[in-house]
């Protein structure tokens, strides 16, 4: 996925220019921090404490340069308009977050608000259309024909939550001024990995095969993740 984030980027704004990020939901930090060693001025949102504790140590840990150019906020991805002033980023990451998400129409509407003219919303969901492959390729059948007609299943957390439909959040971003840009695939041939695998000796090559099926038909249209970017009006 940071490989496709990279290619809107560098796509999209001069290289060189240091960009204004928001990561909602930022979890650890991990693209947090990448992007902020990439040189871009970054502000990570999260409203759990704990996960921010941890995003929060693995930035101190950085070099006094990198850390300078990241603002670490405790809060709600759905009240972005309490912290910042509309048009205030260039790039607003929301990565793994709707899931949680009953209803997240009016969370994507405030992070297109945040969005300078040009800018890029970046979205990564569970891919609803293909719930039924996990549980198909491992031979459970009774799960797999609910899940053709749900949007709901149960993560390895296990947590009751919710998928997203591409046709859908297609929808939502043209109707909230950030329409869809470019879409990819994320985690096709890899999502039925045992938690804990150890990374494979051939992981760059294993990578490369992500990405190409993740930008391929009919490929990235049955992977775990979608992700999706807009770009604002």
């Amino acid at each position: 996925m940071a490989r496709q984030l990279d290619e809107q980027i560098a796509g999209r704004f001069p290289v060189g220019q240091r960009l204004r990020v928001l990561d909602v939901g930022m979890g650890q930090g991990t693209q947090a921090l990448r992007l902020a060693r990439a040189g871009h001025q970054v502000t990570g949102l999260e409203q759990d404490a704990t996960m921010l504790a941890v995003a929060r140590e693995a930035l101190a840990a950085e070099p006094e340069g990198i850390r300078g150019r990241v603002r670490l906020i405790e809060g709600d991805g759905r009240e972005t308009g309490v912290h910042f002033l509309p048009g205030s980023f260039d790039v607003v990451l929301c990565h793994g977050v709707l899931m949680y998400v009953e209803e997240p129409d009016a969370l994507l509407a405030g992070l297109a608000r945040m969005l300078a003219p040009g800018g890029l919303l970046s979205l990564l969901v569970r891919n609803a259309d293909a719930l039924a492959m996990r549980p198909g390729l491992s031979g459970d059948w009774g799960t797999t024909l609910t899940a053709f007609d749900t949007t709901a299943y149960t993560n390895r957390l296990g947590l009751d939550v919710r998928a997203d439909r591409l046709a859908t959040l297609t929808a939502t971003l043209a109707g909230i001024g950030a329409p869809l840009h470019a879409w990819y695939g994320v985690r096709v041939f890899t999502d039925t990995a045992a938690d804990g695998a150890a990374v494979p000796p051939d992981v760059e090559t294993l990578l490369n095969c992500e990405e190409r099926a993740g930008r391929t038909d009919p490929y990235r249209r049955v992977a775990a993740l979608l992700h999706l970017c807009g770009v604002r009006g």
